[in-house]
């Protein structure tokens, strides 16, 4: 073990104690071991006890510890600690710039046990009102977090987008004459990402893409060169000729599961220097099949049944259910948010802030929901050809039922059921838990129906099939949670979702104005499931989902 290595868990220790407020004399003596012993040039293992113990501010106690850990290849006490201490809190600890005291707070006063779930309510704006923290405080930590996240090699689809695209025409200036496109992953919109894959097809070398600050060469193989950009993405480039583009990029965006099944559905057509990947479905006599649907045998048994779906756009959501206001935990006023989702060219907004249950987001007990009520009449008054819904989140009880009396349950236009506490039931419970709100008649929606946090919290266990037999039993919306940290209900469950009729709601989950973007994210999830126009709630205009509100 080095020198640094012994240093660290020094370092390791005394974060940790701090965390769980223990003495601060000791806490303080191990912080000056980290200082001493990450800076002392010759190797402890080749100290003697006595030298190690003489070295100034180590000491016989300190000593005995550094022993443990060149024999034992661990250090008893800090076991200890680490036995009593969640895995996701001691991530946070290696987070530059985020000490034991805030993590503490995060963890003891809101129950946030994992890097993403504290992302999560940094963008829930959960931290501001938090003693010791504040908007800027906020901001710092969501930017620290994202860049730790980004350094585990997993990335949120909604991360890599963007640079992703940006990247394709910058290499457009240098390579006028290629043809760039993103393939792989990313191209089929997986909600989780190892990289950015790009595919360039030329006649002419691409070398000079490595000769500016944009990419930094890392490995050459003989099909691919593996990159990173000036922010540290990792980016995969495919190339090949451009008599070959359209062969490369079908190849190269599916699935093995999706080309395995494909080939082996048309084993006698060489699909081999096809200039266009149009091409590939003509020789099959088939329609073109979206990157999306690419994921598995399943669409493979579309192209082959002929059942290709026309997947839902994101021009065609009419309306913005599921947003938050600073009547709970939103960033915006209801006006801002009703006018900015106007000015978005929606037809209507369904406001649906935190219900009494929800202390930790401010939940709206009945006094100033009926306050709410009021500002939302005036507002339908003011704004012209727009129409303002009264929603509200409401928190699935552990019993399963809604979080108001039934007086209140029926002033709303429609409420959207959500479990957002008591998250460990185990998959019977769980799935009863859900069943019981969803048969509560004034459930419209049932929202991220298992609490997931991509990268950072599974969600909890569920039946799945009985919930979504539940939901077309009773008339209740499924809703894809467009934050592209739930994405939740999973795209792989549409198509049995639609298969049983049942509806699904794509909604941002919108806690500011800038939220409400994030139907872009849930729409691609969507189509993913072969989701379409008539099968997504908030495609119905005005009217339409007026009337299917009095159903």
């Amino acid at each position: 073990m080095t020198n640094k290595e012994i240093a660290n868990s020094f370092r390791t220790l005394a974060a940790i104690m701090e965390l769980h407020g223990e003495n601060q004399f000791k806490i303080r003596s191990y912080s000056n071991a980290y200082i001493t012993l990450r800076k002392w040039e010759q190797p402890l293992v080749e100290m003697t006890t006595d030298e190690i113990a003489a070295i100034k501010g180590v000491g016989k106690a300190i000593q005995g510890k550094i022993q443990e850990l060149l024999t034992e290849g661990e250090m008893a006490t800090l076991k200890k600690y680490q036995d009593q201490t969640p895995e996701g809190i001691q991530e946070m600890l290696q987070i530059k710039g985020f000490g034991p005291k805030k993590i503490s707070v995060i963890w003891k006063d809101m129950g946030i046990e994992t890097v993403g779930e504290l992302l999560y309510a940094c963008n829930e704006n959960r931290l501001i009102e938090l003693k010791g923290f504040g908007q800027k405080t906020q901001t710092d930590l969501k930017n620290k977090l994202e860049y730790f996240l980004q350094s585990q090699g997993k990335f949120h689809f909604a991360t890599l987008e963007k640079p992703a695209l940006e990247l394709i025409e910058q290499l457009k200036t240098q390579l006028p004459n290629a043809k760039i496109t993103l393939t792989g992953a990313i191209r089929r919109c997986a909600p989780i990402l190892d990289q950015i894959e790009l595919l360039i097809a030329s006649n002419e070398s691409i070398s000079n893409i490595f000769e500016t600050d944009l990419l930094q060469l890392q490995e050459e193989h003989h099909n691919y060169f593996q990159a990173q950009t000036a922010t540290d993405l990792p980016v995969r480039i495919y190339t090949c000729s451009l008599t070959e583009y359209g062969s490369k990029l079908f190849r190269y965006t599916a699935h093995p599961d999706f080309l395995t099944a494909f080939i082996e559905a048309f084993p006698a057509i060489d699909f081999k220097n096809i200039a266009e990947e149009t091409t590939i479905f003509d020789k099959v006599q088939l329609p073109f099949l979206a990157p999306e649907l690419r994921e598995s045998e399943y669409g493979v048994n579309l192209l082959q049944s002929n059942q290709i779906p026309k997947l839902i756009e994101e021009k065609e959501i009419k309306g913005v259910l599921h947003t938050h206001t600073t009547y709970s935990d939103g960033l915006h006023t209801l006006d801002d948010m009703c006018t900015y989702a106007k000015e978005l060219d929606y037809e209507y907004i369904g406001i649906t802030d935190h219900s009494k249950s929800a202390f930790y987001a401010n939940g709206l007990k009945e006094d100033r929901l009926l306050e709410q009520f009021a500002a939302i009449d005036a507002l339908n008054d003011k704004l012209d050809n727009f129409t303002v819904f009264k929603g509200i989140e409401s928190d699935i009880l552990n019993d399963g039922s809604l979080d108001y009396p039934e007086d209140i349950l029926k002033q709303f236009d429609f409420i959207i059921a959500s479990v957002h506490s008591n998250l460990r039931m185990d998959k019977t419970k769980a799935t009863a838990r859900l069943i019981a709100a969803i048969e509560n008649p004034y459930t419209k929606i049932l929202g991220h129906p298992t609490g997931r946090l991509l990268l950072s919290r599974e969600g909890y266990p569920l039946d799945h099939l009985k919930v979504i037999d539940a939901c077309a039993a009773n008339g209740v919306a499924i809703e894809l949670n467009a934050n592209p940290y739930r994405l939740d209900l999973d795209w792989t469950w549409i198509p049995y979702a639609l298969e049983k009729g049942v509806l699904i709601a794509i909604n941002p989950d919108a806690h500011s104005k800038e939220g409400i973007h994030d139907i872009h994210f849930g729409t691609l999830a969507a189509r993913k499931g072969g989701l379409t126009k008539e099968a997504c709630l908030n495609s119905l205009n005005k009217e339409e989902f007026a009337a299917w509100l009095r159903k």
